[in-house]
């Protein structure tokens, strides 16, 4: 059975909703402890609209839905054991052979890996919100296994690493899961000064992984032996030197190790000859090897599996027996070794060192040469983490991002901001299911954040966070006061306004646009954190900043699918063609736009925020996952290019990025924003029409939103439960110029609705009232700021595209057919059996948030070069003033009209004007308003 649906998870959706108790599953074993915890605080003063939480709106078949299965698929079937594997690897755990997502989560992908972890907050956060939407029990079951390992995984990296038992070639073996950056650190006279030598290891390797060490004694890069399971050719090669990589005596094998399969080296020096064995094979020898240990003296490292190079890496794999004998084996002896442990060989344990690594606890090896030099399984990032850190790489890069001067992405690819995704997806986690350990683990984070932070200078915090990349750290702040509203530690809300970036927040409370030239996704869910810390302090310069930032990307830096940034920069404001590439619209931009929208409408119910929220979510966001159902992959876009005949791209770069990381929250949490309640619960607003059930307890009523929009122009609400006096806000979106109509009960609402508005409907509600609302479409374009040629398609909230594989501006005229009202949508045909379809001159257009890989046109070239009025075509040529207004544009621009004698009485004005002003021949005029006569127009 299900545990119940925290009503804390409103927190999750941004909001501090509605006191409520923390709930108890001492049955699961998972929050017990959670009513030690303060209770959730009330919804901040500052907010006069609250949200509703995800389980309080349930959504009904419709687009939202078909998209959210798709999600649900995924989040059902992947395996988060390779999610975890990052995690258990760097803490020395057992992956139990989990296989790393790759990508961004993977040691090989972009930037080594550095990224590792964010992608599990993600994922964390998207179990959360499919459990409160669904209450499938699957999810929180998930959900308790990331929190349990997670808890394992801080536990272990508090401590000194223990040995990971593997089976070996002769009995049980030390395993170095790889990322782990663990090695055996043996004792200084580990080589006793011999002047004969022979080396001898068991390995099996897991990764193919050049110039990472079997062994290296040495003191730095001057002076040092070793032996590399692969080098440069990837082949073993072993090498002494006292005078760096120029003077090394070397000798390298002929074929690489297998991997995952055990092979026996050795290696063999005396009298000038140097011999390498494989398996039991001598594979090469150099004859002018005059450097043996005794020639090194004694060396301060001598490690197995770690490299004295520090941009080596770790050997991934299992040691079984490793020994060093004072004397050079013969062919013979190195032979029997293959068959045996050396113990039970003619050539007997090590004289020198004795490893057979048949511990399976403790972080020590015994040595059974009879010289007692205990090896230690060590880190080499060294000492234990401090308290409360977690993370699925070690803290050097938190430590080395503190001395950084520039950006570099290969050493340090923001840390702070993994922190975010994975502190976002454990109070996520606490929220959904009341699971305790999650919550410790979220204000363990806050607490080690808080102790490494506030002893820096107030410079460095500045420096940090105004490096590009390195110092980028997401939605952070937005978390730590959400989790110092459960905790109330005042060190948890000193941490968040440490990460104030004054230059950015002083410009933007100044309205000063400095945006040119920034990484967009690194700065906007700075503002929605910014705004939280205006709730918790009361510092306005906060919330004015927020507010104008948000001005100086809508519409100035939007694309008309709701998107913003180009290459993931922002450019000039105003510029939207000249920034049109196939890089444009990261699609974290639309989700963190959207966050920051709701949250600002919390403050100032100004509808342009959800009309944005609409635009970007039912374009953009919808847009952006594909109709695709995959176990494996989210399939969702990382840029959508706006180029002509673009493609999009469902499995971005190597996967695992962060746009389908928030691809995967915003498929879950599709009803966030449909309904918001006035904080006294006077009101509901009703963002946006899509089907849905609100059940709102306080006012013992549910409401159900009954519609197929998009593909209908309207949608239905029906009262159930009993009867609450309250006032219907029902927003009317800016593009519904005409015939916005409201009904309740088959009756309809006095008053005059105004495009981007709200309107309002006060009654005492009763079980079975229905409203009706009505909402005309109508096709329009929308330009491009610096370039009115270049245009886009909408018909009401849907953006169309052109489904056209040509890679230039496709042509295109409209007023052809245009209607007395303006809509455009008559010189279009419909195509049969697919609502939202049409052709234009041979060209289906559809709409954006269809899922497919068609290539596509999101923007066109409008081109009319003759004025045509209701399909008549007056032959003559459509002139246009300097700044590209054409005749038709001027003419259509006094629609709508009451009827055709209104528009033939526009026709006539604006030509008289363009003849007066020389921009047309009397003639011309004269024939274009007989055409405009004889023609016959639609409605």
């Amino acid at each position: 059975m299900a545990p119940p649906l925290s009503r804390r998870f409103l927190l999750q959706a941004a909001a501090l909703g509605a006191t409520t108790p923390a709930l108890s599953f001492a049955a699961t074993g998972r929050a017990a402890a959670a009513q030690d915890a303060p209770a959730a605080a009330d919804a901040p003063a500052t907010w006069t609209t609250q949200p509703f939480a995800l389980d309080e709106v349930q959504l009904r078949p419709g687009v939202f839905a078909d998209k959210r299965q798709l999600m649900l698929d995924h989040a059902r079937g992947y395996d988060v054991n390779r999610l975890l594997q990052v995690f258990r690897a760097n803490a020395g755990l057992a992956t139990g052979g989990a296989v790393a997502p790759g990508g961004w989560e993977g040691l090989d992908g972009e930037a080594n890996g550095n990224l590792r972890g964010h992608y599990t907050g993600h994922f964390m956060t998207m179990l959360s919100q499919a459990f409160a939407g669904t209450g499938e029990q699957v999810f929180a079951d998930r959900i308790s296994t990331m929190v349990g390992a997670l808890t394992q995984v801080r536990e272990a990296l508090r401590h000194d690493p223990v040995v990971l038992k593997a089976a070996g070639r002769f009995g049980t073996a030390a395993e170095n899961v790889r990322g782990s950056y663990q090695y055996v650190d043996l004792p200084a006279a580990a080589l006793g000064g011999a002047s004969a030598v022979t080396l001898s290891a068991w390995v099996k390797p897991t990764h193919a992984g050049n110039w990472a060490r079997i062994f290296d004694f040495g003191n730095d890069t001057t002076r040092y032996l070793y032996l590399a399971a692969r080098n440069a050719n990837g082949v073993p090669r072993f090498a002494v030197t006292t005078s760096g990589p120029g003077g090394e005596q070397g000798i390298d094998g002929t074929a690489a190790l297998a991997l995952n399969q055990w092979s026996h080296l050795a290696v063999t020096i005396a009298g000038g000859t140097g011999t390498l064995y494989v398996n039991g094979t001598a594979v090469a020898r150099n004859t002018a090897m005059t450097l043996t240990p005794a020639a090194l003296g004694t060396l301060a490292h001598n490690w197995l599996g770690r490299s004295n190079f520090a941009g080596d890496p770790v050997f991934a794999g299992a040691f079984d027996e490793f020994n060093v004998w004072s004397r050079t084996l013969t062919a013979a002896e190195i032979t029997q070794l293959q068959s045996s442990r050396a113990a039970d060989s003619p050539a007997g344990r090590g004289t020198l060192a004795s490893y057979a690594f048949d511990e399976t606890t403790g972080s020590t090896f015994a040595d059974a040469s009879g010289r007692g030099l205990t090896a230690t399984l060590r880190r080499t990032w060294g000492a234990p983490s401090h308290p409360g850190f977690l993370a699925a790489y070690p803290e050097t890069q938190f430590i080395q991002l503190e001395s950084m001067t520039a950006s570099d992405y290969t050493r340090v690819w923001a840390p702070y901001y993994t922190a975010h995704k994975i502190l976002r997806g454990l109070l996520d986690a606490h929220l959904a299911t009341d699971d305790a350990r999650a919550l410790d683990l979220a204000s363990g984070m806050c607490d080690w954040m808080y102790s490494r932070l506030s002893k820096l200078p107030a410079a460095t915090l500045q420096r940090m966070w105004g490096l590009f990349s390195s110092g980028e750290f997401g939605g952070i702040v937005e978390v730590i006061v959400d989790l110092h509203s459960l905790t109330g530690k005042a060190e948890h809300l000193a941490l968040a306004r440490l990460f104030d970036l004054d230059k950015l927040i002083d410009a933007c409370a100044a309205n000063t646009d400095t945006l040119d030239g920034l990484h967009a996704n690194q700065h906007i869910p700075i503002f929605t954190g910014l705004i939280r810390l205006y709730d918790a302090t009361g510092e306005t310069r906060y919330l004015t900043a927020a507010k104008n930032f948000w001005g100086m990307v809508v519409p100035v830096r939007m694309y008309g699918i709701g998107g913003t940034s180009t290459g993931e920069f922002w450019r000039a404001r105003g510029v939207i063609a000249g920034t049109i590439g196939e890089t444009t619209a990261e699609s974290c931009c639309a989700y963190n736009m959207l966050k920051l929208s709701r949250t600002l409408f919390f403050h100032e119910q100004d509808p342009k925020y959800m009309d944005y929220y609409e635009r970007a979510l039912y374009n953009q966001v919808l847009g952006s996952k594909q109709d695709k159902a995959d176990a494996e992959k989210p399939l969702v876009t990382y840029f959508i290019g706006l180029t002509p005949g673009h493609v999009r791209d469902y499995t971005p770069k190597q996967g695992t990025t962060c746009c389908e990381g928030t691809g995967m929250e915003s498929a879950t949490k599709y009803q966030d924003s449909v309904y918001f309640r006035k904080a006294d619960g006077s009101a509901l607003y009703v963002n946006l029409y899509s089907p849905s059930t609100l059940t709102w307890a306080e006012k013992g009523v549910t409401v159900t939103q009954t519609t197929d929009y998009p593909r209908e122009q309207g949608s239905t609400l029906t009262i159930g439960g009993g009867s609450a006096s309250f006032e219907l806000r029902l927003r009317v979106p800016s593009w519904a110029t005409r015939g916005f109509r409201v009904t309740v009960n088959g009756s309809a609402v006095s008053g005059t609705p105004a495009p981007g508005s709200y309107f309002a409907v006060s009654r005492t509600w009763r079980s079975g009232d229905t409203v009706r609302i009505t909402v005309p479409f109508r096709l329009r374009v929308e330009k491009a700021l610096d370039d009115p040629s270049l245009q886009t398609l909408f018909y009401g909230p849907v953006n169309l595209v052109a489904r056209n594989s040509a890679t230039s501006h496709l042509q295109f005229g409209l007023y052809r057919n245009a209607a007395l009202s303006g809509d455009l949508l008559p010189s279009l045909s419909p195509v049969s059996g697919k609502p939202l379809h049409y052709t234009l001159d041979g060209t289906e257009f559809a709409p954006f948030l269809e899922g497919t890989e068609n290539p596509t046109h999101a923007y066109f070239r409008r081109s009319e070069p003759r004025v045509v009025l209701g399909t008549t075509d007056s032959g003559v040529a459509n002139p246009a003033k300097a700044d590209g207004t054409t005749l038709l544009d001027e003419i259509w621009a006094g629609a709508p009209f009451a009827d055709k004698a209104a528009l033939v009485a526009r026709v006539r004005s604006t030509v008289n004007a363009w003849v007066s002003s020389g921009l047309l021949g009397q003639a011309n005029g004269q024939t274009v308003v007989g055409a405009a006569e004889r023609a016959t127009y639609v409605p």
